[in-house]
Parts: structure tokens; C-alpha cells; sequence
């Protein structure tokens, strides 16, 4: 069972596959006509077997009568990667070009801030830097660091532990 994903994307998206398929359809068929068999294989991106059928007759005709049945798969293939290309899903739907940077790479600070909200929330929102080096095992002056930045940017707010005196990050969204 397929599910298909409605949205205002999908039917352009399935006409231009649609167009795509009957292309592919038609190439394939002048391969058996005579004409230059594997046309319907550079069409869909796959150079190096569109060029093997080119040369070889379509593989002497049985690759091309196979493909009959590959189209289809070919066709989606092709279709997914040039969305991606195109920096859409491969629904057809538009992703910026930050939001997938952030979903492929996150920076080694961005890791750490995450981790220190989970290790503030455990304590009920308060974190001292010492809590945060034995709860993520990075170095002092790397959570010290990413502390001071997240105070900066106005994530957190510092206090003191009234028992032991020891400089607190409070993160109010926590408590």
C-alpha cells in the first residue's frame, strides 16, 4: 500500500513525473525502432548504461525490452534526486537551505548546548559549570564557554548557590 503526501506540490510534481515517463516510454520505443537505444537511460541520469545500451543495441535488445519494466523506477529515481537538488524534499515540498544544513551537520557547540539543557532539567533548572562537565564530559572551559554564550544571548541568567556559594546557571524556562 502506497501513502501519498497531499500538498500543493504533489500534483505538479506527479505531472512532471507523468511528463517524464512518457518520454522515457517514447525513447525506449525508438530503441526498438532502430534508432539509438539507451536514450531513455540518459534521459532518466544514468549515463554510463544509457551509454553500454547505445553501443550494444539496447544489450542486443533484451536491455531494452527489461527496461520496459525499469521505467517506472527509474523515473522516480531520477525525479527524488533532482528535487534534492533543487533543495526540496523528496516529497516536493521546499526546505530552506539552512534548515537542511542544521538537519546535516551541527556544530560541536550547538551539541553541547543541548546537552546542557537536558543536564539542567534534570536539576530542575539551575546548573553549575561543575554539573555540566560531569554530565556531558566536555572540558571546564568548554561549558564555561557555552555557558557565558547562552547568558549572553539571554538563554540563562547567573546566580549563586545560597549553601555553597558556587556560580549557578538559571534557565527559567526550566524551573
Amino acid at each position: 500500500m502506497k501513502v501519498e503526501v497531499k500538498n500543493k506540490n504533489s500534483s505538479k510534481n506527479t505531472d512532471k513525473e507523468k511528463e517524464r515517463m512518457k518520454i522515457s516510454y517514447m525513447l525506449n520505443v525508438l530503441g526498438f525502432l532502430g534508432f539509438t537505444g539507451g536514450l531513455h537511460r540518459l534521459y532518466n541520469g544514468k549515463v554510463a548504461t544509457g551509454l553500454l545500451w547505445m553501443f550494444t543495441l539496447g544489450l542486443f535488445g533484451l536491455g531494452q525490452f527489461v527496461d520496459l519494466f525499469l521505467i517506472p523506477n527509474m523515473v522516480e529515481e531520477r525525479e527524488i534526486k533532482l528535487r534534492l537538488k533543487a533543495g526540496l524534499s523528496p516529497f516536493g515540498v521546499a526546505e530552506s537551505p539552512q534548515a537542511i544544513a542544521s538537519e546535516i551537520y551541527q556544530s560541536p557547540q550547538e551539541t553541547l548546548m543541548i546537552e546542557l539543557l537536558k543536564s539542567a532539567e534534570k536539576r530542575d533548572g539551575k546548573l553549575s559549570v561543575t554539573q555540566g562537565v560531569l554530565d556531558t564530559g566536555a572540558k571546564f572551559s568548554q561549558v564555561e564557554a557555552t555557558l557565558k554564550e547562552m547568558h549572553k544571548s539571554g538563554y540563562v541568567d547567573i546566580g549563586n548557590n545560597p549553601d555553597n556559594g558556587a556560580v549557578t546557571y538559571i534557565f527559567h524556562e526550566l524551573t
